[in-house]
């Protein structure tokens, strides 16, 4: 279940982001400000976690930890548009999406380059389910530094655990071929479906069954 958290009054920083500002430091196709204007009624930039706020300090690319509210004007986003925000702020993105009172958490795992510092490399984007507004909020954990708890709040959205002395770079990586795997298995299923001759649904049943078990190994 995912942890719902109460970040600090301190933190609040409560600016609403003009959409055609996102545009100016993002620069996208006319395709994703269509996306924007669809499905995006307001973004707000809602709290600021970093040393002076949380009196914790820095470490590593994480020197803040930016909280994103989008209010949504139905129930989906397309990725794309989060994608947008993340290349317009050069930090670590925490998104929390509203409709309907509900909202759900949502972040890639954002991180320097090693090849170039001035640019960042984003993991694919974890999601947790709908979360009644309702639902008992708990305080942030108390950590070391603002990169651990960076991590903390990636992992709360991601259903399997890290392996013992597995490094976050790792745990996402692993997390992404898991991804991959699962929507390969997802097509052959459709492709089972709709398989008339019985030899080739035998071949896709065992071609299934293999993914599976990938994906087993995989999520230990």
């Amino acid at each position: 279940m995912t942890v719902v958290y109460e970040f600090p009054e301190k933190a609040y920083y409560g600016k609403v982001m003009p959409k055609n500002k996102v545009y100016a430091y993002a620069n996208p196709r006319t395709r994703i400000i269509e996306l924007f204007v669809r499905e995006v009624d307001k973004i707000t930039w809602d709290y600021k976690l970093s040393p002076q706020t949380l009196n914790v300090p820095a470490s590593s690319f994480v020197k803040e930890i930016q909280v994103i509210t989008i209010d949504l004007k139905g129930s989906n986003l397309n990725y794309d548009v989060l994608k947008t925000i993340d290349k317009a702020i050069p930090s670590p993105l925490f998104f929390v999406m509203r409709a309907k009172r509900k909202f759900r958490y949502t972040a890639a795992y954002k991180r320097q380059s090693e090849a170039d510092k001035s640019k960042w490399v984003l993991s694919e984007y974890f999601t947790s389910d709908w979360i009644k507004q309702s639902q008992e909020k708990q305080p942030l954990p108390l950590v070391l530094n603002l990169k651990v708890l960076y991590e903390i709040l990636i992992k709360n959205l991601i259903s399997i655990k890290p392996a013992s002395k597995e490094s976050m770079e790792e745990f996402i990586a692993r997390v992404e071929r898991i991804g991959i795997k699962q929507r390969e298995a997802d097509k052959l299923q459709v492709r089972i479906r709709r398989e008339k001759q019985y030899n080739r649904k035998v071949e896709l049943h065992m071609q299934l069954g293999n993914l599976k078990d990938e994906i087993a190994v995989l999520s230990r």
